[in-house]
């Protein structure tokens, strides 16, 4: 039952209807503190239409309330205070997520539509980065966000597999390069080269233009070029494959900017049939003043496409083929102008989904205040983060649970988890520094504390499997109980949320609240204790098991059930 909905109907009710539910329900808020009821509803939004003041209207509402739903209702100012019948509240909730499990929080408000997602991206010929991991974790959990809010998510990989740095990479392998070092480490080599050119082209510019000319040859189909072309992005596909194995991250497309060479050619005439092309300095625009934007440079003056030429052509391609209701683009807030650019531009196309394109942007993330470069030699790889954190895990679990079966399994879970809630807790505009020591505590805001909540529930339920918990009387009402019922209660309205505002961090802080919550209760109840309540709290037990996990899941973190 959504209880804030209730309290909107019965206030409503209470004052003859003069103000509707649905004006009322966004007000109802939680108490800071337990003394202040579950629920309250501040009246000030009522003294024009009431004609009285706030404190009056308050104790108004009170005199016509009659509901079993709450314990008791009072007055306290200009605010009405709810407390709900715990007993009551805590065996629908039980209940509930008990026959629901997994699919509790499941809704329909997508209504099936299809959301594009624009993630992760990585360029070919350079390895995978931690600054990659931001936006193939973010946009991986925010996928898993919009299935439960009853959307069908394309997960899209627009490769970086196309561009200037093709002719630079070009340019190093056949001045510098071995075949053979490339066939032993490709990625490792590749970087190499490319980084070579960038400190060599600092004193010779003749490089760059060697390099403008190779990109024109790839433009042109040389054959030379196309065949180098294709051995860099095979070999970086198959090394990016491993990475995203490991972080349990799918796609279910990775077309690259490649892809769109084909389509350049129609975007310029469309644009050029609106009327809306215009030549300044020689490169072709789009104007955008009207929209106090600067222009969105199309063309160069040489013909040469550009990013946005390949990003409208992507547009115009996933609207066609997918008919989306939102298009979302997972990357760096440093690309919030690009965007408003081209949302503009698909807008004065007339493109039918432009309406719903939609830029998330995260912050920066930095390893030891260091920002991360692959021009500049500065990288650390995810895959040997991810490697390594995984390897401190499994020591970590060696030393507290020697005897835990499947611990390379379990290590692998945890040490992985960590890296992947240490960047989803924090809000994704927030720039962050990554300290895998810190990611990995067992204490504190961290992955595996509620993985561990998540073992702890399962070890308590499997010392009870005799019991029957699905069936008896559900209701509690001990303080630390209740605390955990309302934040379970919470837990649709938190999908939501998180929906509402892509952020998966909304999702990781309430999973951390909920651990928090259930080891208090579980430091000071006897669970297992034979009386006429132990149903009860294996109900919720179970329940916060089920939620846990779940959780975890929407921010595609494993859920081991011993650690």
């Amino acid at each position: 039952m959504d209880y804030k909905q209730l309290v909107a109907n019965v206030v409503a009710e209470a004052v003859d209807n003069q103000v509707s539910s649905s004006d009322v329900y966004p007000k109802v808020e939680t108490p800071k503190t337990a003394q202040n009821g579950d629920l309250a509803f501040p009246t000030f939004m009522l003294a024009k239409t009431m004609h009285q003041n706030p404190k009056e209207i308050a104790e108004t509402i009170v005199a016509n309330i009659d509901s079993e739903a709450f314990a008791k209702v009072q007055a306290v100012g200009p605010y009405v205070n709810f407390f709900l019948n715990q007993g009551q509240v805590s065996s629908q909730v039980l209940e509930t997520i008990l026959t629901e499990k997994d699919h509790y929080g499941d809704n329909h408000d997508g209504d099936n539509g299809v959301v594009t997602i624009d993630m992760s991206s990585p360029n070919i010929a350079k390895p995978m980065s931690m600054g990659h991991l931001r936006s193939t974790v973010i946009g991986n959990s925010i996928a898993k966000i919009l299935t439960k809010n009853g959307y069908r998510p394309i997960k899209d990989n627009h490769l970086g597999d196309w561009g200037t740095q093709f002719g630079k990479l070009i340019t190093a392998y056949l001045k510098w390069g071995n075949e053979e070092d490339v066939k032993r480490d490709p990625i490792h080599y590749l970087v190499k080269y490319y980084v070579e050119f960038h400190q060599r082209d600092e004193a010779d510019p003749a490089l760059d233009e060697e390099a403008r000319e190779w990109f024109k040859k790839l433009e042109d189909g040389d054959p030379e070029a196309v065949k180098l072309w294709k051995w860099f992005r095979d070999v970086s596909l198959k090394a990016f494959n491993q990475t995203y194995q490991k972080l349990g991250v799918d796609f279910d497309t990775y077309n690259g900017e490649s892809f769109y060479n084909d389509k350049l050619q129609d975007v310029v005439d469309t644009l050029k049939a609106d009327g809306l092309l215009e030549k300044s300095q020689g490169a072709s625009v789009v104007d955008l003043s009207d929209q106090d934007l600067n222009p969105a440079l199309i063309l160069k003056s040489d013909g040469a496409s550009l990013y946005v030429t390949r990003d409208i052509a992507t547009a115009i391609y996933r609207d066609q083929t997918y008919h989306p209701v939102m298009n979302l683009y997972v990357v760096g807030s440093e690309q919030t102008y690009y965007f408003k650019q081209l949302k503009a531009v698909l807008q004065k196309m007339g493109l039918q989904s432009a309406a719903g394109l939609h830029h998330v942007p995260f912050g920066l993330i930095t390893v030891n205040g260091k920002k991360l470069s692959t021009r500049h030699g500065n990288i650390v790889l995810l895959n040997e983060v991810l490697d390594e954190s995984v390897k401190m895990a499994h020591q970590q679990i060696k030393e507290k649970n020697p005897t835990l079966a499947n611990q390379d399994h379990v290590a692998e879970e945890v040490g992985v988890g960590a890296v992947i809630f240490g960047d989803l807790k924090n809000a994704r505009i927030d720039s962050i520094d990554f300290n895998i020591q810190e990611q990995l505590k067992f204490e504190g805001e961290t992955g595996p504390y509620v993985q561990y909540a998540h073992a702890r529930a399962e070890s308590v339920l499997a010392k009870a499997s005799e019991q029957d918990y699905q069936n008896g009387n559900h209701q509690l009402e001990d303080p630390e109980a209740w605390e955990i019922i309302k934040l379970l209660q919470s837990f649709p309205d938190v999908v939501k949320k998180a929906n509402a505002e892509f952020e998966p961090s909304v999702i990781a802080k309430y999973s951390l609240r909920l651990a928090k919550a259930f080891n208090k209760y579980y430091a000071h109840t006897k669970i297992l204790t034979a009386d006429e309540q132990i149903k009860a709290r294996l109900a919720l037990v179970k329940s916060v098991s089920i939620i846990l996990k779940e959780s975890l899941r929407l921010l595609g973190v494993k859920a081991p059930d011993e650690m």
